[in-house]
């Protein structure tokens, strides 16, 4: 990279650290940890000049009701918590396919889609470790700065990748920040120190893949990135003022309660005492006051009743938490429209919100297989296992969707002679395997007949 290009890639790289869309993807982390607004609350009334002043001797909750966490998860579980089936004419390609794509790719599959929802986006890297092995590795999307080579971010000509190590000077260990420059000559590592960029001693340059004596790089920045949606906006976005609602309305009904002693206005007349200080302490310690009367004017202590309508809370609470469930597309297993019969008409209809999302999510990810099957096809190619460029694969989601398991065998019973048994196998609840379940049956077929 020449020095022209670094300067404007370090430029565009500290406005992005700063920037609006950065601060969204690290809240849209934040909030899924728990770690909230309402935890940064402050009680305040107005002071004596005027203007707010914070209150330290009242109830200050601070009470988090994690509903973007649930959110997330659910449409993690529903897209991808399911095995992905890979399926190509080529059983010999499907085969070494299922051997890249295993248990821990799809692991690693699932974190993306929840860092892609949290952040907008997120990205996979390929590389081979240490033993030869081809992997991939998650870089979360508030992680990495992008430059584009299109306006549809499809390619990405150079990325910087932020993070940081912990080195040691003797025994004892300090915290550097680096800067990874991704480009199609390889890896340039720097350190950042305040507001410059010096090349890391230890790794200044390195190629993507080093094979015996020789060192690789990828036609392609191998940067792979993993959308939510082609805004690449987070969820959080739709949803924030809710969830801040729902946590102050929590928060504030707790405080309410705790202020038992401030539920009844005091009105005192001609009280023996210097200050209200001094009155609350008495009834607090005696549990009794002093009170005069001077002529006409009798002592007394009368009370003004201020009650806590816990009511008023629940219904607002509820109006919250249906607004975020369908502004967030998701569902409510609680749902009204299950009824009393949860035919698979009505479970389709709860089901409707998070099945839109799901459809987008999964055109996203389709386009993001394409890439990812690039480059596990020049791995192929690259150790002499074939070349796979022009055969087509297809990767198929299977959605975690609740279904009236009894009606799908009905209806599967009826179809019998409609439909080919492979179809049918296909679609019973109880198979996970398609090809092992016909094989299953050919052989019980076999041994009846003998």
């Amino acid at each position: 990279m020449d020095s022209l290009t670094l300067e404007r890639v370090k430029k565009e790289l500290f406005l992005w650290i700063n920037s609006k869309k950065r601060r969204e993807q690290l809240d849209g982390v934040r909030y899924y940890n728990g770690r909230h607004d309402i935890l940064m609350r402050k009680r305040e009334a107005i002071g004596e000049d005027g203007k707010p002043t914070e209150i330290t001797n009242l109830p200050n909750n601070r009470i988090v009701d994690n509903c973007y966490k649930k959110l997330v998860d659910q449409k993690v579980n529903y897209l991808l918590g399911k095995p992905i089936v890979i399926d190509s004419d080529d059983k010999e390609y499907a085969k070494k396919l299922k051997g890249v794509f295993g248990k821990k790719f799809r692991r690693l599959l699932k974190r993306a889609g929840q860092e892609a929802l949290m952040c907008g986006l997120c990205w996979l890297y390929p590389y081979y470790d240490g033993n030869g092995r081809f992997l991939f590795k998650l870089f979360p999307g508030c992680d990495v700065m992008p430059v584009w080579e299109d306006d549809e971010h499809t390619q990405v000509k150079i990325a910087v990748r932020l993070y940081q190590k912990i080195v040691y000077e003797g025994t004892a260990p300090r915290t550097v920040e680096k800067a990874e420059i991704y480009d199609s000559e390889g890896v340039q590592t720097y350190i950042l120190d305040g507001q410059e960029l010096k090349p890391d001693p230890c790794t200044p340059h390195s190629a993507y893949a080093a094979m015996g004596e020789y060192d690789y790089n990828w036609q392609r920045v191998p940067l792979i990135p993993i959308r939510y949606s082609d805004d690449e906006v987070p969820l959080l976005n739709s949803i924030r003022s809710l969830q801040d609602g729902i946590n102050l309305m929590i928060s504030d009904f707790e405080n309410n309660l705790q202020e038992d002693a401030r539920n009844t206005i005091i009105v005192l007349k001609n009280y023996d005492g210097e200050n209200l200080g001094e009155f609350r302490r008495n009834l607090a310690t005696y549990g009794a006051v002093k009170v005069r009367s001077d002529g006409e004017s009798r002592g007394g202590v009368d009370t003004l009743q201020v009650t806590v309508n816990a009511d008023n809370y629940k219904a607002i609470l509820d109006i919250f938490k249906k607004a975020i469930v369908e502004n967030g597309k998701g569902f409510d297993s609680r749902s009204d429209r299950l009824g009393a019969n949860p035919n698979q008409m009505n479970i389709q209809s709860m089901y409707s919100d998070i099945d839109l999302d799901a459809n987008g999510m999964e055109t996203e990810m389709q386009a993001s297989f394409d890439d990812i099957l690039w480059f596990v096809d020049c791995h192929l190619a690259n150790t002499g296992k074939g070349n796979y460029f022009d055969e087509p694969a297809d990767i198929i989601f299977n959605r975690d969707i609740l279904i009236n398991e009894s009606q799908v065998i009905e209806d599967i019973k009826n179809s019998v002679g409609i439909l080919s048994k492979k179809t049918l196998v296909a679609q019973h609840p109880y198979v996970d395997d398609i090809e092992e379940e016909l094989k299953r049956i050919k052989e019980e077929q076999a041994e009846e007949k003998t």
